[in-house]
Formats: structure tokens, sequence, C-alpha cells
């Protein structure tokens, strides 16, 4: 293979999680058994320091009609209502009429945010069903692929880009790049928000690791492909949603002064050498670990006789299933907020999914697979817990 962002065959593998099926290929009743799986493994590339998947499973296999939901959650519909109005006092305040594009913009949460505050809005989003559901809701989306041809097909500029939790999908990484740079404004700013790997390797986070997610940046591996597109990165931070997810901002070079807090995250970054293939090794061996905790966890549990239900049925949570081999033999069922995965089972493992709303019954144990929300879910659950219910997570992220 290549490396995706810089070319180079001088690629290591660090991690492997085995053959699974890509974690969004939630089954009917019929599918079961039938699903496909790939190889799910990281390597990383020597010459520019980018940790990346090796396998692309196809991106109309994917994305062409998924069930992930951005309303579903409050927190995250908080997270990015801050988006945007950060973004507007700060680049348009003085600007009559404003414009945002939105890649991969889902149900059109984000965009919501940016309508009440008087914004032009488009949507980008490959999602049939997606798509409709946010132009059903009054925000304008187109149902396509964001790439360098429907740039100019659409043949307009705008003040700015968001993608949020998009930027690591790319199969077209460098024809999206190219598009960003054609269709942002001179003083425009492309926000671009991503999983952390720092902060991925902090929490030992590995059920992030998924074939959606083809890349795995820190700043400086960011910048090496922003750099190549003649994009410049300014301004970073780092927010809480997801367990830590960078909030990075870039313009045309030379337009906008890099700022104190992005060269502190930078210098971090060097300081806790998580770019070095050293920080990959030793996280693969804590994944090995946390294997071994969690499946000792849930026997015991099984033992004890006590009644186990997952909580939440996220992407992500089907990497550690079936990395875990966790079945229906530990775990009852999944519980979801989300309608589009009501009656569905989880790919790999086959745990069915019900809805939290129409389940009465009490678990003596919540396994906590949808962990980046893990503040909301033990406000919602202060109750439960009183009474001796036990949130088990495992990932659990730093406060």
């Amino acid at each position: 293979m290549n490396c995706r962002v810089c070319d180079s065959k001088n690629l290591t593998l660090v991690i492997d999680l085995g053959d699974q099926p890509w974690c969004n290929n939630f089954l009917t009743k019929e599918e079961i058994g039938k699903e496909p799986f790939y190889p799910l493994r990281v390597f990383y590339c020597n010459n520019c320091k980018t940790s990346q998947l090796d396998y692309t499973v196809k991106k109309e296999i994917m994305f062409g009609n998924h069930t992930y939901l951005s309303g579903v959650t409050k927190s995250l519909s908080s997270h990015f209502e801050g988006i945007a109005k950060e973004v507007d006092e700060r680049f348009v305040k003085n600007k009559k009429s404003k414009s945002v594009l939105d890649i991969g913009s889902n149900d059109g949460t984000q965009l919501k945010h940016f309508q009440k505050l008087g914004w032009d809005v488009l949507g980008v989003e490959s999602s049939k069903i997606t798509a409709e559901i946010a132009n059903n809701a009054g925000v304008p989306t187109l149902n396509k692929y964001f790439n360098l041809d429907t740039v100019k097909e659409l043949n307009r500029k705008f003040d700015i880009i968001n993608a949020a939790g998009v930027f690591f999908h790319l199969e077209e990484l460098h024809s999206v790049t190219s598009g960003i740079k054609f269709c942002l404004n001179e003083d425009g700013v492309f926000v671009v928000q991503f999983l952390y790997m720092k902060s991925i390797m902090e929490n030992n986070a590995f059920d992030q690791i998924y074939h959606e997610h083809l890349l795995y940046y820190t700043l400086e591996t960011i910048s090496t492909l922003l750099k190549r597109h003649d994009l410049e990165l300014f301004d970073a931070y780092l927010a809480p949603i997801h367990g830590g997810q960078m909030i990075a901002f870039v313009g045309h070079p030379g337009l906008y002064k890099k700022t104190a807090r992005l060269e502190k995250l930078l210098k971090e970054e060097q300081e806790s050498e998580c770019n070095s293939i050293e920080a990959y090794h030793s996280f693969a061996k804590r994944i090995e670990q946390m294997r071994d905790e969690n499946i000792s966890f849930l026997k015991n549990a099984k033992l004890k006789g006590k009644k186990v239900f997952g909580m939440g049925a996220p992407v992500k949570g089907n990497t550690l299933l079936n990395y875990f081999q966790v079945g229906t033999d530990l775990i009852e069922c999944l519980l979801e907020k989300n309608e589009l995965r009501k009656g569905l089972f989880s790919p790999g493992m086959h745990i069915p999914i019900k809805i939290e709303s129409e389940v009465q019954e009490i678990p003596d144990i919540y396994y906590v697979l949808a962990w980046n929300f893990k503040k909301e879910i033990l406000n919602n659950n202060s109750k439960l817990i009183e009474n001796g219910v036990e949130f088990y997570f495992p990932v659990n992220p730093k406060d």
C-alpha cells in the first residue's frame, strides 16, 4: 500500500483487530450471518507519521445509506450549537451575508444552528435517507459525495466550510481536500472536527478504530496533508465531545496568524511522543490487556447470574464487541435511542437492538458502549445508580 497522505510505501503494521464487519452494517434478522468481513488493521507511515487503515471498504457500501443520526444526542447538538456561535462571532461578525457548506452534513443538526444565526446553508450528504431527513427539516442538502467534481458543479465559494467527524472517512482524500481549497473564499475558514489520535491513545479508545475511519490524525499529521493542498492550520483546541475531539481552523496560507494555543498543543504532541511508532506499539499492548479485563468482568457477571444490557448501539461499539468476541452469551441486548436501528442486530456478534424507551426491564449492569456521552448518561440515570444498578464503561475517558 501507499500512504494515504504522502504516498510513501514505508509503512509498518501497528494494530491488528482481526477481520470484522464494517460497523454500521446493522442487520435485519434475515441478514444475520451473511455480512461480509474485512481486515481491520492500522498501519503507521514511517515517512509522515500518519496512522491509517490499509483496507478500504468502498464508500458506496459504507455511506450510501447508513443509520447514524447526529441529532439523536443532546450533548452533540449542544456542541454543534457552540461551534456555530463561535464561528459566527469570530469570523463573519461584520458581514452582511454569510454562507456555510457542511461536508457530510448528516441530518442537518449542525446547519440548523447556523440557520438560526442567519446563515445561508448547504449540506452535502452521501446517505440518501439521511439527506431526505435534512431536506424535510428545511436544511438544503445535496445527496452526493463531496469531492472536487461536486465542487466544480456547484461553482460557488463559501465563507465557512465545516467537516465534523468526516475528514478521516475519506476514500477520495486528495480530491476532497482540493475541493475545499477550490470553494473556500479568500478570507474563508475551513473548520475541521476530527477524532484526535493522541486522545484516542490516552483514553485507550481503540473502538474508535473502524472501517469508516480510514485515517487517525494528530495536529502534526493533518498539517502535512493540508500543506500538500496549499492550506494552513492556524488554530486548534480540544473539545470534550467524543472523548476528545480536535476542533481545528484552516485558511489559505499566511492569511491568519497561528495562535499560541495551537503552538502549545503542537509542543505537547512533541513532548508526549504520540507521533512515534513506539507509542502505537504501547497502545496495541494496552488494547490486549483491555480485552482480557473486559471478558473477565462479563464472564464473572454471568457466573453471578447478573443480567447485562448494552447501553447504546454506537458504530464504534461493534469494533469492541467483535474484537472481544462478546455476543448474546454475555450481553442480552443493546438499548438504543435511534429509531432507525429498531429491531436490527449488531454486525458480527448479532446482539438484538431494542429502543430504550420501549424497554421497562432494568438489568443489574449496563455495559456502556456509548461511553463518549458518559456525563449525560450518568446524569440521566442517577436514580438507577442510587438503587444499585451498575454502569460499566469499557472505555473510561478522562473527565
